[in-house]
Parts: structure tokens; sequence; C-alpha cells
């Protein structure tokens, strides 16, 4: 993040801000760990003309549009479109719905929430097709520097005065040594994450069972969240968030330093009078998530000593580290699994019993001719369980919104015709779309449980891009695709494993939530062999 438009000192003791000519000392609060010289992540930025070689767009057979719509009067235009987006056409589906059948196109320019006041130019190129959208993981035609969020930039003072590895192009140094610390953690953390996540998924389910049998029913929203922070705390730094000063409330924390980051971009069901001046128009100061801010930096502080170890070899700071470990723990795969399990958990139930068998069936007999045991070699034998969360990503990608800026002018094709795009302009994907895209799957807006099962649907995985990048390729430094992305697919599969281990079948009620949705569990039928 090159700037902030809330600039607190507050903050600035426990966490300052880095300055490109600066190198101030920083010394943990409420520790005796010495001094230690904050190193800066904040390259000059490189302008994109004079970041890759100019070269003319490439040649297309399609017949080149200009790129329809429009952007509106200033401030006018932009808040209209925001007014759509979250309000007047019933959520962002029909509000890019309703452009595609304005436009007669899947290409369109449009303004993106938040807009004014916030944003300075909410103006991007919409690409609304699985044909177009993959040129946002095209890191020689876009650039991903601070963009993570779309038009905006949350304030640095939410992450401790760094820009962190989300918001940072490969291009620039810290990117690919942050991303091997990443890999290192999970490296470093393997031989815990099988036991340790059926540990917390099974203290989940005995939460769901007993309040089933008090109350007739279970929220899987709230032990999913206690589920996920146990899991990841214990399989990554080998820590239990109960045994430390965290404590249980360490969910609100999580959420609301979330809230201070996203709400320019989130609707929480709030009267629209008091949400648009409040999340949409104006910043949350950062000030008021300062203490809490803290109390998840000393626990991640002292729970990563052996990972912050790695840091100072690759030159990042413990510092810096800790505040990347931080999102990415808390906000990278805490809210994956805060969105997408109960996404995936609503596809299973309303798959119906039919499926549940098949499931249950291929599970068990492949854990009893493996031993009794959960490996991840006796998952890759599970076809069945492998298309299901592999649908589920398809179907619900837990990140929906791309963005990239232009490197140079491009040609960009849909189906139908191909565009031109200026060097410099924002282009924005709803990967929904083009997951769900009926030219290249069938049956496209069904669940279809076995879709990906065999040589020819593994083929269709390419078209699976919920990790900023197709499923057939892997996370590396010089890309932007999610350094956990074989970490969350097996977690996705152990949820379905651990399940139907423990249950034949299982019933829900899937509701709306101010994120994402609300599953209520019903029923619990245990496993009968």
């Amino acid at each position: 993040m090159a700037s902030s438009s809330l600039a607190l000192p507050s903050l600035q003791p426990q966490f300052p801000l880095q300055n490109r000519q600066s190198s101030r000392p920083f010394v943990r609060p409420y520790s005796s760990v010495r001094p230690i010289t904050a190193s800066v992540s904040e390259s000059p930025k490189v302008p994109a003309s004079s970041a890759s070689v100019a070269r003319p767009p490439e040649p297309t057979k399609l017949p080149i549009r200009e790129v329809p719509g429009d952007y509106g009067l200033p401030i006018i235009g932009p808040i209209k479109d925001r007014n759509d987006y979250f309000y007047t056409q019933g959520g962002r589906d029909e509000f890019f719905k309703s452009k595609i059948k304005k436009y007669q196109s899947t290409v369109f320019k449009t303004n993106m929430p938040p807009g004014p006041f916030i944003a300075s130019n909410p103006q991007v190129v919409a690409l609304l097709d699985g044909k177009s959208f993959p040129v946002l993981f095209d890191v020689s035609k876009v650039e991903k520097r601070d963009v993570f969020t779309g038009t905006y930039v949350p304030s640095l003072e939410l992450t401790g005065g760094y820009r962190v590895l989300s918001y940072l192009d490969p291009s620039e140094p810290h990117h690919g040594k942050l991303k091997k610390i990443m890999f290192h953690l999970l490296k470093s953390s393997r031989d815990r994450l099988i036991p340790e996540f059926s540990s917390s998924y099974n203290e989940m389910f005995e939460t769901l069972e007993k309040e089933i049998t008090s109350k007739g029913k279970a929220s899987f929203g709230d032990a999913n969240d206690q589920a996920a922070f146990n899991f990841l705390a214990r399989s990554l730094f080998g820590t239990n968030p109960a045994d430390t000063e965290l404590g249980r409330d360490r969910l609100g924390l999580i959420t609301k330093w979330t809230l201070f980051q996203l709400g320019p971009i989130l609707t929480i069901g709030l009267p629209k009078f008091i949400e648009e001046p409040l999340l949409h128009s104006n910043r949350l100061p950062p000030c008021l998530v300062k203490k809490d801010y803290q109390r998840l930096y000393d626990f991640f502080y002292s729970a990563s000593g052996t990972v912050l170890e790695e840091a100072a070899p690759m030159g990042v700071s413990r510092e810096e580290a800790c505040h990347n470990i931080i999102f990415a723990t808390c906000f990278n795969s805490f809210g994956g699994f805060k969105l997408f399990f109960p996404n995936m958990l609503k596809w299973l139930g309303r798959g119906g019993v039919k499926l549940h068998a098949e499931l249950a069936q291929e599970i068990r007999s492949v854990v009893k001719s493996n031993g009794g045991k959960v490996s991840m070699a006796a998952m890759e034998q599970m076809p069945l369980m492998k298309s299901v969360v592999y649908e589920a990503l398809r179907i619900d990608p837990p990140v929906p919104l791309q963005y990239g800026r232009a490197k140079r002018d491009l040609v960009i094709e849909s189906h139908n015709a191909a565009f031109k795009v200026k060097e410099g302009q924002m282009l924005f994907g709803f990967q929904p779309f083009a997951t769900r895209d009926p030219k290249i799957f069938e049956r496209a807006e069904e669940f279809v449980a076995d879709r990906f099962v065999g040589e020819e649907g593994e083929k269709m995985l390419k078209h699976v891009l919920w990790s900023n990048g197709p499923e057939t390729e892997s996370p590396t430094v010089e890309n932007k695709q999610c350094a956990g992305k074989d970490f969350v697919v097996l977690a996705s599969r152990l949820l379905v494993v651990e399940l139907f281990l423990r249950y034949d079948s299982f019933g829900i009620e899937v509701g709306k939530s101010p994120i994402g949705i609300s599953v209520t569990i019903n029923s619990l039928k245990k496993a009968s062999s």
C-alpha cells in the first residue's frame, strides 16, 4: 500500500509506519525481546509502461469491439452504481446480470464499490466469463500491486504499517521473500495437519450433537469458526489458543479487524442510511481496533517463533514476518474457511441421502483398506470426495472478486468478441460468473457431485479458479496464486472425510447472513457401519 487516507499516529509506538528512508527499531510490546531493525517492504512504484517491454496487443480472429458501457458523471455515476450493487437490484449477482443484459456483453465498463469518498477512481472493465477472466492471473499482462481489495486500499495501520503479501506484485522484492516464509510455515506443520484437523472438528461435531439434542438444531457457522481457528493455531503453530491470553473472544477480535478492512465493499444488514455513511463513504478509524490487533500480534509473535527465525536470513524483519503471518492466518485462511465450509456443507446437504450414502461408502472403504488411517495418499483414492470439493470450489469460490491493472495495451477476448483495453486500466472479474460459464460447463448453475470424476472430468479442473489461478497449476514466488492452495484443498477434503466417517447423513436449513450464508444443522444420523 503506497499510502493511506487515515494516518493515525496512535498506533505508531507499537507498529511504526515504514518510511522509505527510515529503519526505526521496533520493540515488541510487553516483552523483553531485543529491538529489531524493521525492514521496508515498499519499493518505489515502477510505472506499468517501464516495468514491461512495450508490445502491440495480441492478434485476434474475433471481431474487435469498443468496451461497452459508461461510468456516468463524476461522483453521481459511481454512487448510483454502488447503490444498485448493494441495494436496489437485489445484490451483486443481479447487478452484474443486468449490466450483461443491458450491454449484450460479458465485458463492459462499470464502477465498483466503494467509490466516493474512499476510492479515488472506481472505474473498471468487468470480465464476467470464463474466457476473459483468466487474464487476471497473467502477471505478464496485469499488475497486482495494491489491488487485493479492488479500487481502494485499507489503511496500513491495520497491518502494522506494512504492505502485506496479498498487496504485493511479484515484481516487488519482498513478494518472493514473504511467499517463501508462507511456504516454510506450511511445510513445517505438515505432520500436524491431519491429526489436528481431526481433533478440532470432532470436538465441533460433539458440540453440534449436544446442541441438537438440547435445542433440536445447531448453528454450523459458530461452531465452524471455533474449530477452524483451533485447527489453524494447533496445526500451524502447535498452540492451543484456549490456553493463551487470547481467550475465547479471539473470533470477535478477528471479525472486527476484518470488518475495518472490508467494510467499504460489504453490506452487513444495517439500514442503508446507516451503512452508506458508516461503511461505504468513510473509513472506520483504525485506532478503534488498535488494542484488539495488539492482542492478535502478541499471540502470533509468541506462537510463531521458529517461523520468524526463518525471516532474518531472507532479509525480512521478525516484525514484518509476524504481520504477514497474522494476515495469512486470520484473513486468508480463517476467512476462507469461515466462508467456504458453510457453502460446501450447503451443497452437500442439498445433495441428499443418495450422495451421502455414496460418499460414506467410498470414504469408509478406502480408510479401512488403508489400515483405518486418514492420510493424503488415502484421500487420493476417493474420486467422488475429491470431485465434491472441487465442485464446491467451482460453484461458490471463497474469493469471488479479482482485480488487476493492465501493464500495457491489451486485446482481451470473450467468447464472442475482442476488446481493446488501455495500459493502466483497472480490470475486474467476478469469479462465480467465470466458473459458472455455460459455454465451458454443462449444467453450469447446478452442483454436479461427480463433475470432476474420471479422465474427462479431471481435464475440466483447469477451469476451477478459486486460488487466483487454475487448479491445474501451482503457486510459486513468481505468481499470485494462493500460497496455501493445497492446504485449503486438504482441509476441505478432511471436512468431508471426517463428516462421513462419523455420520451416514445430515439435514440442514440455509439462511442469509451478513457475510455469506448461515447453515443450521437440524439432524445428524450417526454412522451405521
